[in-house]
């Protein structure tokens, strides 16, 4: 299924259920529990002689040691936040056994949170992974910066893996193609180079292309931005379908037939699953990373709380 721009663009209406004072998009993937808002910084403007009724704690003690008299530091207001989005649109993020697949229900959210960042006056810049390569968006204001990551998550998503029986798509080809491969650390380190700090950063995905040696670049992150992660699942990974016959599943490296009446196949699915929830939760918790979940056989909305808004 590929992506089109009206399903992309009709967030731009929806975003507004989300503004203050209604409770965040977070608060609804949370459970409806009120989470902590994002609050502005403040950047550092100026220093000048200290005045009466000004604030002791911002007294430039350096400045007053060199120059024998008090002097005090001012700051001004920062009015915008970068929103930084790394969205995987991998192999693994390219299935779905009811709705969507993860990555359209990825580009979805995506959507939805640009637009809500440009009505909160925030710029909004995106890095998209598809497995191999990655495609950047700068962070930009207005709507030009929803339209430059919605347009870059279409054209991103057109691009298939040929498949192994295409003969013009030889051995040598994908030999080359695979060597100059970019991984998912190195979506993560570009990230790094390409936010500002202060930036209020989302990584969009299914997350079994994390790895354990993610773990110091992700703390790196942190360190000068608010990260949140939001994972992506199909019922299916969890062993849960009506589905009864064979089916012929591939990671890309092999391919096997699966016969989904067996009790057996299931539990092997919803170990498997469970495993990488407790990866995942692990390394959200170590590093203080507030972690969602979204599905990918429900529709956006839906689990956003739809029509409603709740005031807190």
């Amino acid at each position: 299924m590929n992506l089109c721009l009206a399903e992309l663009l009709q967030y731009k209406n929806q975003a507004v259920r989300w503004l203050p004072p209604a409770q965040s998009v977070w608060s609804q993937l949370n459970g409806q529990h009120m989470s902590r808002q994002k609050g502005r910084g403040m950047n550092f403007s100026e220093v000048r002689p200290y005045q009466a009724g000004d604030d002791i704690r911002a007294i430039d003690w350096r400045v007053t040691a060199r120059t024998g008299k008090t002097h005090t530091k001012l700051f001004t207001e920062e009015r915008e936040q970068p929103v930084m989005l790394l969205i995987d649109i991998s192999d693994s993020m390219k299935f779905g056994s009811q709705l969507l697949l993860k990555s359209v229900q990825a580009a979805h959210f995506a959507s939805l949170l640009s637009w809500l960042a440009v009505r909160e006056k925030d710029r909004i810049g995106a890095i998209i992974y598809d497995g191999k390569r990655l495609t950047e968006c700068k962070p930009t204001a207005r709507r030009q910066g929803p339209l430059r990551v919605i347009n870059a998550l279409i054209e991103a998503h057109k691009v298939q893996i040929p498949s192994s029986s295409n003969e013009q798509y030889s051995q040598q080809q994908q030999a080359s193609e695979n060597c100059s491969s970019v991984p998912f650390s190195g979506a993560l380190k570009h990230l790094h180079h390409l936010c500002p700090k202060g930036s209020e950063i989302v990584i969009i995905s299914d997350f079994y292309q994390l790895g354990f040696s993610d773990k110091r670049r992700l703390s790196q992150l942190r360190h000068h931005n608010r990260i949140q992660f939001v994972q992506i699942h199909d019922p299916l990974e969890q062993g849960k379908t009506s589905f009864t016959g064979y089916e012929s599943v591939t990671d890309n490296k092999q391919s096997l037939w699966l016969d989904f009446s067996a009790k057996k196949t299931k539990e092997k699915l919803s170990e498997q699953y469970l495993a990488h929830q407790l990866f995942i939760k692990d390394m959200a918790q170590t590093l203080a990373i507030p972690l969602h979940s979204l599905s990918a056989a429900i529709p956006l909305l839906q689990q956003l709380g739809g029509q409603r808004i709740h005031h807190g």
